[in-house]
């Protein structure tokens, strides 16, 4: 045998020692996971225990557990960490507990037991933490959709579903996940961006901000757009903040994640199926109702089907001022998403009637956008004015300037410029004295787009 098939064959039986020992270590944390979860039982769940005494009679049953274990002898730092990884599986989430607690991450993807993607300011990070296998990652959905009572098995695959703080869950278990099961935690953030806050990190101008401010005062209807994860809904949190406290507002959700802070606010939720298929209470239905409980104002979360017919009705019918959000990729697919949802309301209305309610419903589109640095910017402000022929017209108020540039760190270096076109609805708002400054819309010049 050469030397390079010694020290070959000395590096596979070392891989094979250490793939023995992981084997090994993986198999001691089942049994320890599933004595204490037989030795505690109900008192796992018991509400009138406190989190603090739970996780003394957690630790204490780990404790005692792994003294019944002879096979896997550990240093005292590895058993510290592994009784603390199976404490985060029974009190927690498992090996995603700590981003969970992060900040500074907003968003958690599992794509099957090896592998875990975080985003931390808007970039993706491939991450070191493993599952033990795709049936550890199944207890931790369970876990996380059994808090909010719904269930997850091979004929109900795929929910969705939220965590008590609020975060938004999607789970995807076998057979749909070839290599999962999938988890996606989108993470919801325990204290509301503010106006301020998204001026100061550049996602919109204070003067586009004091703009938008008036038009939520003039009851002027704005559908905030944008691709996922652009930050759609926190744009329309801050803004549903501009609306006065007299008004009663009526907020519809598929999850509750809006955080509005005025005194008058009916929140409801999408309720899905149950195990029979039945039950399910859609977006739309809540629409219909809403109209009845003599809302000033209806924000919906996000329209996705029929119930966008029913949200430009009640545009359309006295409730002005109401917003939504809506998938797209330019505020002209917006529109052209919007006509489509329409028309899969099973109304058989004709093109032209539909543009017709679009142009006279809605007032303003937001654009949301977010660009490759993983920041989030507003990228288009644009007037919804009518219709010519068949065709619905928009002007930008406001576009973001690609030109401007990228710095060396490879972030963006444009803002929000004018266009100078000033809006149709500015009578709206001056009949209601509220006033905008003459220079607002004043054009600035645009740099030409690096190719």
């Amino acid at each position: 045998m050469t030397l390079g098939d010694r020290v070959k064959a000395a590096r596979d039986a070392g891989r094979t020692v250490e793939g023995q020992r992981f084997e090994a270590r993986q198999d001691l944390r089942r049994r320890l996971h599933y004595k204490v979860v037989e030795g505690l039982g109900p008192t796992l769940y018991d509400r009138h225990i406190s989190d603090g005494e739970l996780k003394t009679r957690v630790m204490e049953m780990l404790e005692w557990a792994f003294d019944q274990e002879e096979s896997v002898p550990l240093a005292r730092s590895d058993r510290i960490v592994l009784l603390q990884e199976i404490a985060d599986d029974v009190l927690g989430y498992g090996p995603i507990d700590p981003y969970l607690g992060d900040p500074n991450i907003t968003e958690v993807m599992v794509n099957g037991p090896q592998q875990v993607w975080v985003e931390k300011a808007g970039i993706l990070h491939l991450t070191n933490t493993r599952f033990v296998d795709g049936t550890h990652v199944e207890r931790i959905i369970e876990k996380i959709v059994g808090q909010v009572g719904r269930r997850i098995d091979e004929s109900n695959p795929m929910v969705d579903a939220r965590l008590p703080d609020g975060s938004r869950v999607n789970a995807v278990i076998h057979p749909l996940a070839l290599d999962g099961p999938f988890l996606t935690i989108r993470k919801f953030s325990v204290v509301p961006f503010t106006v301020d806050d998204l001026i100061e990190n550049g996602t919109m101008s204070s003067q586009v901000a004091g703009f938008l401010r008036r038009c939520v005062q003039g009851r002027i209807n704005i559908i905030v757009s944008g691709s996922t994860g652009s930050g759609k809904t926190t744009m329309l949190n801050v803004v549903s903040g501009f609306i006065p406290d007299n008004e009663r507002i009526v907020t519809i959700e598929d999850a509750a994640e809006l955080q509005l802070n005025q005194l008058h606010v009916l929140a409801m939720e999408h309720r899905p199926a149950n195990l029979e298929g039945k039950g399910e209470v859609a977006i739309r239905d809540l629409v219909r109702n809403a109209l009845r409980m003599r809302p000033d104002r209806i924000i919906v979360g996000e329209v996705r089907g029929g119930e966008a017919l029913d949200m430009l009705q009640a545009m359309n019918t006295g409730h002005d001022g109401s917003l939504t959000t809506v998938h797209s990729n330019s505020p002209r697919d917006t529109l052209a998403r919007i006509e489509t949802m329409v028309l899969m309301a099973g109304m058989d209305l004709p093109v032209r009637a539909v543009r017709e309610q679009i142009s006279s419903a809605i007032d303003l589109v937001v654009h949301m956008h977010r660009l490759r640095d993983g920041n989030r910017r507003i990228t288009h402000v644009t007037e919804v004015v009518g219709m010519e022929a068949e065709v619905v017209t928009t002007n930008d108020l406001f576009r973001y300037d690609y030109g401007m540039g990228i710095d060396e760190d490879g972030r963006y270096l444009g803002r929000l410029k004018a266009t100078g076109f000033r809006p149709h609805f500015v009578e709206r708002l001056e009949e209601q004295g509220i006033k905008l400054a003459p220079d607002l819309f004043e054009p600035e010049p645009f740099q030409a787009r690096p190719r």
